[in-house]
């Protein structure tokens, strides 16, 4: 397994797995299938934000196949640049389990850390999702709340927990 950071020519690959994810575990993600599928490939590498110091995507690839990612981004607005978002954190089913979301959240943490002005890293996760949790916790989030019905998906609502990490 190799870990390393998206570039521009993993756009394709990026998208084919955020598909996967979106269909597969639609609970996980305040973004939909239907949202996703007709991006072009030119506004999935500008809404990846390559090029950008402080917005990058952390991949687990075996051969040419993205396995999972993590995003991960600064906010922009001048009283809120302290904060850094994780986002879209997703490991195929086949390869929960082995490790690979926790080193690539550890990559993703150190690199954003290493930005100067982040003091906080924060990520919501669905309260369905037991192992990211789990993961979340190991890594030293802390939950500071939680948003009941903030998901619906068909009939069936989905609460969603918020969790920082304090750098400094």
């Amino acid at each position: 397994m190799k870990f390393r950071y998206l570039t521009a020519e993993d756009a394709g690959e990026w998208l084919r797995l955020r598909l996967e994810a979106l269909q597969g575990d639609p609970e996980a993600f305040s973004a939909s299938f239907e949202e996703y599928q007709p991006l072009s490939l030119e506004e999935v590498r500008r809404r990846l934000g390559f090029g950008a110091k402080d917005a990058f995507v952390v991949g687990a690839f075996e051969q040419a196949q993205l396995l999972g990612c993590a995003g991960f981004y600064r906010d922009e607005r001048l009283k809120s640049r302290h904060k850094g978002r994780v986002w879209g954190v997703y490991v195929t089913p086949e390869k929960r389990g082995a490790g690979i979301g926790k080193k690539m959240m550890a990559m993703l943490l150190e690199r954003g850390a290493a930005l100067e002005g982040i003091q906080q890293i924060l990520l919501s996760v669905t309260a369905t999702q037991a192992a990211a949790l789990r993961l979340y916790r190991s890594l030293g989030f802390t939950s500071f709340g939680r948003e009941p019905l903030a998901l619906k998906i068909g009939d069936r609502f989905v609460d969603e927990e918020y969790m920082f990490l304090r750098l400094r």
